[in-house]
């Protein structure tokens, strides 16, 4: 993610994640009342948001689950519990935007009666990151479609950065296999960090499960910045060799691939898989308003993708790159994304 508050920061394009984060409140909401009337309102509880990034959106999900809590507890007449708050994101993420939030979220939670206590914890959550049986609630938005690493033995994707309908079938293998790893290893981590039914609410993108899985819309953001990327190849810019080389480290898979995964590993029990549309708001809008559409759409795929960018291709063509793309959704402004999907997933540790 791009660092920072400046204009091409996650910080200041991360509308799409706010929207996500609203669609999945009733899902964490429910879990949070579940855990705490499971755990009879107990006296300390332990949440984790892993993929926290910085900017507005970082303690959203906290604070709703703060508010939350201290709601219940009011409302039961009972003392809230001392709260411990951990963010997690890698090593390179922008936590110094994020710590300066503090104080400003702590003024807005004046009202709020449950002690709370907010960490940073920065590495991978494909690695362990707490110590076992610590946590009670783990929340993650929009995390777990980024890949570990990008697949192995892919091989020429026809200048594309992601899977295509032109793509062989050996690239959705390979990213699903790829998945498949990751998610599982996320699972078995968690699970051994996690008490006995405790809850996770995990948000990512996904897609609606059809007959070919190398379909993708055509107005699909990676579709589009592949389209970009071939401009900028047509125009001297940079060389087809060095875009056939480059791919996304990411996957969106379907609900059932995700049921199966829980499945095999085991540990967590499935309570709610939701699918929610997924929209950055350009649909169906008129010519006077598809130029501001595409640019902000253009940076909100600037601000999560830049840094993979960057090291691919330099900086020289990033300002052209996006460019290209703020005219090619502009173009698409009336195509609806028919398979891109908000999964909402939660799961009880047994």
């Amino acid at each position: 993610m791009s660092g920072g508050e400046g204009d091409n920061s996650y910080s200041t394009n991360s509308l799409l994640q706010r929207r996500a984060l609203a669609k999945a409140n009733p899902v964490l909401v429910k879990n949070i009342k579940e855990l705490m009337m499971g755990m009879k309102f107990p006296k300390y509880i332990k949440v984790a948001d892993l993929g926290c990034s910085s900017g507005q959106n970082t303690f959203l999900a906290i604070s709703e689950i703060i508010n939350t809590i201290n709601v219940l507890c009011q409302k039961w007449n009972q003392n809230p519990p001392e709260i411990d708050c951990c963010l997690n994101d890698l090593l390179n993420n922008d936590f110094n935007t994020t710590f300066k939030s503090i104080h400003s979220f702590k003024e807005k939670s004046l009202t709020c009666k449950a002690p709370y206590f907010v960490y940073g914890v920065p590495g991978s959550f494909y690695t362990r990151l707490f110590p076992r049986k610590s946590l009670h609630l783990v929340h993650s938005s929009y995390g777990l479609h980024w890949l570990s690493k990008v697949p192995e033995g892919l091989e020429k994707n026809n200048m594309s950065v992601y899977i295509t309908t032109s793509s062989q079938l050996s690239a959705y293998k390979a990213y699903l296999k790829q998945f498949q790893r990751d998610f599982t290893i996320f699972l078995k981590l968690r699970s051994e960090e996690m008490v006995s039914n405790g809850r996770m609410v995990l948000t990512f993108i996904g897609r609606n499960n059809i007959d070919n899985p190398l379909h993708r819309d055509c107005c699909h953001f990676w579709t589009l910045l592949s389209k970009s990327l071939h401009d900028l190849v047509i125009e001297g810019l940079v060389s087809a060799s060095k875009v056939d080389s480059f791919y996304m480290p990411f996957y969106d898979p379907s609900k059932e691939e995700v049921k199966e995964i829980v499945g095999k590993e085991g540990s967590f029990e499935i309570k709610d898989l939701e699918a929610h549309e997924y929209d950055l708001g350009h649909c169906n809008q008129d010519g006077s308003k598809r130029s501001k559409s595409g640019q902000s759409e253009a940076n909100y795929i600037r601000a999560v993708s830049e840094p993979l960018l960057v090291a691919h291709f330099g900086n020289a063509i990033i300002n052209r790159l996006f460019s290209k793309f703020a005219y090619h959704v502009s173009q698409h402004a009336g195509c609806r994304n028919k398979t891109t999907v908000s999964l909402v997933l939660s799961l009880t540790r047994k």
